[in-house]
Order: C-alpha cells, then sequence, then structure tokens
C-alpha cells in the first residue's frame, strides 16, 4: 500500500524545516513539488538565495519521492551544482525524481528551476531505506 497525497502532504507540515523556510508542498498528478519564493531571510551576504536551503529544498523534495513509494530513508548522500545564482522575490521550484528504486537504497535527482524552466541547481542523493513510510499490520 502506497501512502496517498494528502497523507504525504500532511507528514511534510509536520516537518518544522518545510514551514520554517516557508516551502509551499504542491500536489501535481501523482507527485509532489515543492516551491519557495527567496525572501532576504534566505540569501546570504552576497544578497543570493544561501546554498544550505537551495540544498535542504532538495533534500526534502526527493525524501518526499521516496516517502511516495512508501519507503522511509534517511539521506547517505548528496552532491549539487550550483549552476546559477538566485536572486531575491525569485520563485524557485524543487522537482525530483527517481533513479533507483532499490529494497535497500534508493537514488534520486532534482533540478531546482524558476517558472520559466531556468536551471540554477542539479542535485543527486542516494538514500538508505530504513522501513516503510506507512506501516500497515
Amino acid at each position: 500500500m502506497k501512502p496517498n497525497l494528502q497523507q504525504i502532504i500532511e507528514f511534510c507540515h509536520s516537518n518544522t524545516i518545510i514551514d520554517t523556510l516557508g516551502i509551499t508542498v504542491n500536489p501535481c498528478n501523482d507527485s509532489i513539488y515543492l516551491e519557495l519564493l527567496i525572501e532576504e531571510r534566505h540569501t546570504n551576504f552576497c544578497d543570493i538565495c544561501h546554498g544550505g536551503v537551495l540544498t535542504t529544498m532538495a533534500d526534502t523534495a526527493m525524501g518526499i519521492v521516496c516517502n511516495a513509494q512508501n519507503k522511509s530513508v534517511v539521506t547517505m548522500s548528496l552532491s549539487i551544482d550550483f549552476i546559477k545564482p538566485v536572486l531575491l522575490k525569485t520563485k524557485i521550484v524543487a522537482v525530483p525524481k527517481i533513479i533507483h528504486n532499490g529494497r535497500q537504497t534508493m537514488v534520486c535527482e532534482c533540478d531546482i528551476v524558476d517558472d520559466n524552466k531556468k536551471l540554477y541547481a542539479k542535485v543527486h542523493a542516494t538514500f538508505f531505506v530504513i522501513g516503510k513510510f506507512i506501516k500497515t499490520e
């Protein structure tokens, strides 16, 4: 049994980092993507979005697509390539996809883009499966 989108969204809002950063969780067909409007609180001393914000957003989005496969996961490794700086007032979207859906590990990629599909960051991560997301008796 896989979780439905509402269960995933409810879980997302129990994760305080999503609400702390002001990330919006949006359902789309059978998936979910994350959006964030970059505000001053997200920027670094160069007045661009802090890399940690982009990394956190991508890691969270990839974890959510793993959860949607009824797998509870933790991040084993993650790498990010910053392509362009994200400026203040830019709305960005984390678009995750599963590359490998194994019994013990999952591999995902995530693009951080804007509404025009301009690429700001490319992320690759490996996750360790620690159990089922929705536990059944």
